[in-house]
């Protein structure tokens, strides 16, 4: 039997995509990922932290859900985080550091629910609390959906910006993104050797940068 039929199998790492706000696991980018890690014998696996319903999201919920999926895992996995899903792989990182060995992160919403970062104007937010939901517009389902103030009010417990995860982690980021200031992730890139960050003429959803991203992403993972 040839030397290379009789060696140890080797399984295909873990690794997960984390989708942004009010977006799912079927979103363009995780499935345009999930094509290109397939020829690689990668699944890649995609939560949906919509579940059990949108209107009680929180990110302590979505730590929760991530944590669970870890554990599911029995190698250290790779998390590929979107906007907000970039905020969870940092959070996750930091909190859960020997089940995850490196991070994507694309337009990762480092300031997210601090100043810096735009979720809503502070009257828009006065309102939230006053009426207890807000609706939101949630591309997944095509219409607006409600969302409970407690899901602000649970982020600012967390501060991804000042988190201090020790994983290799790449990083992409539009130029032209109006949701993620590209300072403020330049920002975060600049105060960490182990963050390589790549600046792109894209907006917010970095669609036209996704062949690129891909090159990034195989080279990085070494597939």
């Amino acid at each position: 039997m040839p030397p290379w039929l009789s060696g140890p199998v080797v399984t295909a790492r873990p690794v997960f995509y984390l989708h942004g706000f009010a977006s799912s696991s079927k979103s363009t980018k995780g499935e345009y990922l999930a094509n290109r890690f397939r020829p690689h014998g990668i699944a890649l696996r995609c939560p949906d932290f919509n579940e059990p319903d949108f209107r009680t999201l929180t990110l302590t919920r979505m730590l929760g859900q991530l944590e669970r999926e870890l554990k599911s895992v029995d190698a250290p996995a790779t998390l590929i985080g979107s906007s907000l899903g970039g905020t969870l792989a940092i959070l996750a990182a930091a909190k859960l550091t020997a089940a995850i060995d490196r991070l994507v992160l694309l337009a990762p919403a480092v300031m997210f629910a601090k100043p810096g970062h735009h979720l809503l104007p502070p009257e828009r937010v006065a309102e939230w609390r006053a009426q207890g939901t807000l609706p939101f517009f949630h591309y997944a389902y095509g219409e607006e959906r409600p969302l409970n103030y407690a899901f602000y009010e649970d982020s600012l417990q967390y501060d991804a910006f000042g988190a201090k995860m020790p994983q290799p982690a790449l990083t992409f980021q539009g130029l032209h993104d109006a949701s993620v200031d590209h300072r403020t992730v330049e920002a975060f890139a600049r105060a960490r050797p182990n963050v390589t960050l790549s600046l792109l003429e894209d907006d917010h959803q970095l669609i036209a940068s996704l062949p690129a991203i891909w090159d990034g992403i195989a080279f990085f993972l070494e597939l």
